[in-house]
């Protein structure tokens, strides 16, 4: 077997990348193959087991070997065995919806064994946890059976903490069937609000309704004829609802009955590697598929980045030129609750892994996906969406020039990704596009420039490297540090600028990456002014995947990827971009405050460090931050548009921070009507405005 590993992909983004880098291979001891004896370990507490997968011994020592290679370089002990077993725990039930506080007490006996098993190669932990899990599950089930058979009274004065962080695990199962009864209440609340909401439309279409596109009406009125006939009371509407819970409630279960071979051993060896940092993880071949697919960059379906997020799946962000990002309709912080095939019925995700539901919203070309969300203001939307490839050109970096009352030409360049992997004549790539576009503005007049980079997931780095340069000359743009504290440093070496006026580069809170290196550098050479309303995602660290496959190939059944970190990034002022990402000079009310996102919202995430700074020279400029600072926030304090945004953040962080909900139907009707009149009050797309500028042509 080959010593060396296979490192094939350079991960420089939150969302799937245009291209992949390689980076030189560590050189761990060889993986080992699978012994005759794995470590064995003496009868527990009686909690029951699972079949042992031939391919977990080998998997675990792969995993032993890779980790040596993390860039935190920390040992697999006891301490790192706690930290995995708390993880393992909330990756079993986040929602604690299923284990009785008695199981984790159970499971509980292994909390320091984990380092132990993973060295041996024999995963109980894993074994026992999963088979506890499907078994609590089958409990559940028949709750949620009975709980639904009967109509739900909303009359008493009761509430539901949606908060998983802020409960318990239940200590009965009398406590268990509580909570859900609780849950499906609330489900039942919203559905039947949203089958109330259509009612009305359908009995008073609003006369002054905006055009819409003639292929988005027909899948909303198909959705809608989906539907069928909506009771006129309360009561009827709460027992459809009931009903068609009760069906996929009955479904969902009988997919969760069907538990992966490997199940146990990801799970277990993924907490492990949650100890480490939230971006190591092993892939199993049945998600193998899902990351070949990002690599090569085609991203045929809807053209969003998905997250799990307790028991539900988060849209994380959305792909520029892809199908949902032209709609407009799924945003950014939508929790997925169902999916359907155009005329089929829907598949609700609760607990479904994640490369499940890619898989069922990712689909042909003109193919219609209907999916069910839950908005960050708490109202259920359907959401119907034609599957497409991403529109090449709205990937490409866009500019224009405007032109201001007083300001002069002030050049704008859109830049979605860093893209383009080839050099040759004829095809697009980001550093030469970016070049392009500058000069051509220029000749237009360009004085100064706005350098738009959000939603800028990142990209190749090279890319990063050679836009920095466009702006500054030659000089370092970034460093890397990996596990022995080996330090390399990237640097432009071309003497040229493309741009010499003035810059402002726009970030925001799903800036990541490469382009987090951009603006760091800009920042640090203070070639440019960084305005957002945020600071950006702060992922500074460099992942390997190693094909575990080409590492043990006489193995016969297939073992799947790992993806380690090997590396950090700093800025050539010595920061990490890790965790803290870029923070802006200039703040702006975020209209996305209330999403959470980021890197310092992931467990485990490597901390922020310093290395030392790298000799650079700064640009000479007139402006001085702290000035221009206070000037934007009373511009931003006498600005309307802004102070409603600050408005709507603010409502919607409070509406986030109480997770306390009403489950009798008045109190829960008045909380949704007030905050619905709360939200249309805010509305600032009603409003006519002037045009503050004008394109040059």
């Amino acid at each position: 077997m080959r010593r060396s590993l296979v490192l094939f992909a350079l991960l420089l983004s939150c969302h799937p990348p245009q291209g992949a880098e390689t980076v030189p291979p560590p050189s761990p001891s060889a993986l080992p193959a699978a012994s005759a004896n794995a470590g064995a370990r003496p009868p527990d507490s009686g909690l029951p087991d699972t079949p042992r997968d031939a391919r977990e011994e080998v998997l675990a020592k792969a995993a032993t070997a890779l980790l040596q290679e993390h860039v935190l370089a920390k040992p697999i002990d006891d301490a790192v065995s706690k930290e995995a077993f708390h993880i393992l725990i909330d990756e079993l039930d986040a929602g604690k919806l299923f284990l009785l506080e008695g199981d984790v007490q159970k499971l509980a006996t292994f909390e320091t064994d984990m380092d132990d098993e993973l060295r041996d190669g024999n995963l109980v932990l894993g074994r026992k946890a999963v088979a506890l899990l499907a078994s609590r599950r089958r409990v559940v089930a028949d709750i949620v059976t009975k709980i639904l058979a009967t109509p739900l009274d909303f009359a008493a004065n009761e509430s539901i903490e949606t908060d998983p962080k802020k409960r318990a695990f239940c200590k009965s199962e009398e406590e268990l069937a509580a909570r859900w009864r609780g849950v499906l209440k609330l489900q039942v609340l919203e559905r039947a609000q949203e089958l109330e909401d259509t009612l009305e439309k359908r009995k008073h279409p609003k006369a002054d309704a905006k055009p819409v596109d003639p292929d988005d009406a027909k899948r909303e009125a198909a959705a809608e004829k989906a539907l069928g006939d909506i009771p006129d009371t309360f009561e009827g509407r709460r027992d459809k609802v009931q009903k068609e819970l009760s069906t996929r409630y009955a479904t969902q279960f009988t997919r969760l009955a069907s538990v992966d071979k490997l199940a146990p051993a990801q799970t277990f060896i993924n907490a492990v590697n949650g100890a480490f940092d939230p971006h190591t993880t092993y892939l199993p071949p049945a998600e193998e598929a899902e990351l070949g697919i990002a690599l090569s960059g085609r991203l045929e379906g809807i053209g969003a980045t998905l997250r799990e997020q307790e028991h539900y799946i988060l849209v994380h962000d959305l792909v520029p030129g892809g199908a949902a990002w032209q709609q407009g309709k799924l945003e950014v912080g939508d929790l997925i609750l169902s999916v359907a095939q155009e005329g089929k019925d829907a598949v609700d995700v609760m607990d479904m892994p994640i490369g499940k539901v890619v898989a069922m919203i990712r689909g042909p070309k003109g193919t219609v996906v209907v999916l069910t969300v839950k908005k960050p203001d708490g109202t259920l939307k359907t959401i119907s969406i034609t599957r497409d490839v991403v529109r090449i050109e709205a990937t490409y970096a866009r500019g224009a020039v405007l032109k201001t009352k007083g300001s002069g030409e002030v050049g704008y360049v859109h830049l979605p990704g860093f893209y383009g992997e080839s050099r040759k004549p004829g095809e697009h790539n980001a550093t030469d596009d970016m070049r392009a576009i500058l000069t051509q503005l220029t000749k237009k007049g360009m004085t100064s420039l706005v350098f738009d980079l959000r939603g800028n997931g990142g990209g190749l780095l090279s890319h990063a490297r050679d836009i920095a340069g466009l702006f500054v000359k030659q000089g370092p743009v970034v460093q890397t540090k990996d596990a022995k504290g080996r330090v390399e440093v990237l640097r432009d070496d071309d003497p040229s600028i493309a741009f010499t006026g003035n810059v402002v580069v726009l970030v925001d809170r799903f800036c990541a990456s490469a382009a987090e290196i951009v603006a760091g550098a800009l920042q640090d050479y203070e070639r440019a002014l960084v305005v957002g309303t945020s600071a950006t995602h702060g992922k500074g660290t460099v992942q390997a995947v190693v094909e575990l496959d080409r590492q043990v190939p006489t193995h016969t059944d297939p073992l799947g990827l790992y993806k380690v970190t090997i590396q950090e990034y700093f800025r050539v002022s010595g920061g990490s971009t890790q965790l803290k990402g870029v923070v802006p000079d200039v703040l702006l009310p975020d209209p996305t405050s209330f999403v959470d996102s980021g890197e310092r919202t992931l467990p485990h995430a490597i901390p922020w460090s310093t290395i030392a700074p790298v000799s650079f020279v700064k640009t000479p400029h007139a402006w001085k931050v702290p000035e221009l600072a206070a000037a934007s926030a009373a511009r931003t304090r006498a600005n309307a548009d802004l102070a409603t945004v600050a408005k709507f953040a603010k409502l919607m962080t409070e509406r986030k921070d109480k997770t306390v909900k009403p489950l009798e139907r008045g109190a829960w009707q008045a909380e949704h009507k007030r905050t619905k009149a709360e939200l249309e009050a805010l509305d600032t797309k009603k409003q006519d405005r002037k045009p503050l500028m004008t394109v040059v042509p």
